[in-house]
């Protein structure tokens, strides 16, 4: 397949505008600068490569996320590259890059990454605003199934926060 220029810069420039959703993504999702870095490449591979099949029925940043979390999910089968797929025992330190949240932020995150894969899916959805209705399309589950689980998720956010102040 020959890709022309503007198919390339339509991709880059949808990319550029909506890569906070791959820095969220990675954080939560990766362990050390190098996985992280590594789960990014991951992502943006597999966003190319299915980049032909977006047809602009919904957001970009709506598919951009289905791919990035499959992505990221698909991936824990790989300890190596992604840390949440075994038991955390200690609680995670981000590098460096991440040291410009605010400190309230930088809990936060170091909490969801303390959450399974699908629990950091709905959550990270969720403080997109995006609406039960599109997390539930999504993640594939119903659109009750969202509220059940995010008030849960909300409640062990609450212990893994009072347990990391």
């Amino acid at each position: 397949m020959k890709i022309n220029k503007t198919y390339e810069a339509d991709f880059i420039g949808y990319l550029t505008n909506h890569q906070h959703i791959l820095h969220k993504i990675t954080l939560v999702y990766s362990g050390k600068g190098y996985d992280r870095e590594d789960l990014y490449q991951e992502i943006v591979l597999q966003l190319w490569k299915s980049y032909p099949t977006f047809k602009g029925d919904a957001a970009f940043s709506t598919w951009m996320y289905r791919v990035a979390l499959n992505t990221a999910i698909t991936l824990t089968r790989r300890p190596r590259i992604i840390a949440g797929s075994e038991r955390i025992t200690e609680y995670p330190e981000f590098p460096d890059d991440a040291s410009t949240l605010s400190e309230d932020l930088h809990t936060l995150y170091r909490a969801i990454s303390m959450l399974n894969k699908i629990e950091k899916a709905i959550i990270l959805l969720w403080l997109e605003e995006r609406s039960y209705v599109e997390i539930a399309d999504m993640i594939g589950i119903r659109e009750k199934n969202v509220s059940v689980k995010l008030v849960r998720i909300r409640q062990k956010l609450g212990t893994i926060i009072s347990k990391l102040q």
